[in-house]
C-alpha cells in the first residue's frame, strides 16, 4: 500500500552531485533525519539520483535505518538481522522480500485492530484495577512504535518536552515495558 502527499504522489527527493538531498516539493535541502520524519508523516518518498537518474531510495532508506540502530534505538533483533544476512546468499532470498512484506501488512492489520478493540466495551480486563491506566499507556506505546508504519493507527503526537528529554522517554518506555509484564502475568493467571 502506497501512502502519498497531498497531491497523490510520491514525495520527489533529488540528489545532487555535491551528495546534498533536494525536496522537490518545497524547493529546499533535506537532511536524512527530515526525510525519516517524512515517512513517519506518512509520506512516501522516491530519492533519485539527478545526474543518472538512479533510483537511490533503498539506499537512503537502509541508511536511515542503519543510524537509528546505531544510536541504539534497536527495533530489529540480532536474529533477524543475522537471518537478513543469511538470505542474501541463500535460495530464500527470492522468498524473503514477499514474506517480510505480508509481516508487516499483517503487523499493521493486527495493530489496527487490537487498537479498535481496545475501545470497544465491554471487556472482562476493565474490571482489574488501575487497568485504565495500563491500557492508555499501551495504546501510547503501540502509537509510538507503530506510528510510522502506513496502514497502522493514527500517528504519534509529539509533544515539544518528550522530544527534548530522551531519558525520560526511556523510563516511560521502561515503565510501560513493566506494567504490560504485570499484565501478562495477570492474564496468564486468569487463564
Amino acid at each position: 500500500m502506497t501512502r502519498k502527499g497531498a497531491k497523490g504522489e510520491k514525495l520527489l527527493i533529488k540528489r545532487y552531485a555535491s551528495r546534498r538531498l533536494y525536496n522537490a516539493e518545497t524547493s529546499d535541502y533535506v537532511t536524512l533525519e527530515d526525510i525519516a520524519r517524512f515517512i513517519r508523516e506518512g509520506r512516501d518518498v522516491e530519492i533519485i539520483d539527478l545526474k543518472s537518474g538512479e533510483d537511490l531510495t533503498r539506499q537512503y532508506l537502509l541508511q536511515i535505518i542503519a543510524e537509528h540502530e546505531s544510536r541504539g534505538e534497536n527495533v530489529l533483533p540480532v536474529e533477524v538481522l543475522t537471518d537478513l544476512v543469511r538470505a542474501y546468499t541463500s535460495q530464500a532470498q527470492s522468498v524473503v522480500p514477499q514474506f517480510l512484506a505480508m509481516s508487516f501488512e499483517m503487523l499493521r492489520e493486527g495493530q489496527a485492530k487490537m487498537m479498535e478493540n481496545m475501545g470497544s466495551l465491554p471487556n472482562p480486563l476493565t474490571q482489574m484495577s488501575g487497568f485504565e491506566a495500563m491500557q492508555a499507556q499501551q495504546q501510547a506505546f503501540l502509537k509510538a512504535m507503530m506510528g510510522g508504519w502506513s496502514g497502522g493507527a493514527s500517528r504519534p503526537e509529539q509533544k515539544p518536552e518528550a522530544a527534548s528529554k530522551p531519558s525520560d522517554t526511556k523510563s516511560e518506555l521502561d515503565e510501560i515495558r513493566q506494567q504490560l509484564a504485570e499484565l501478562q502475568a495477570r492474564l496468564s493467571g486468569l487463564g
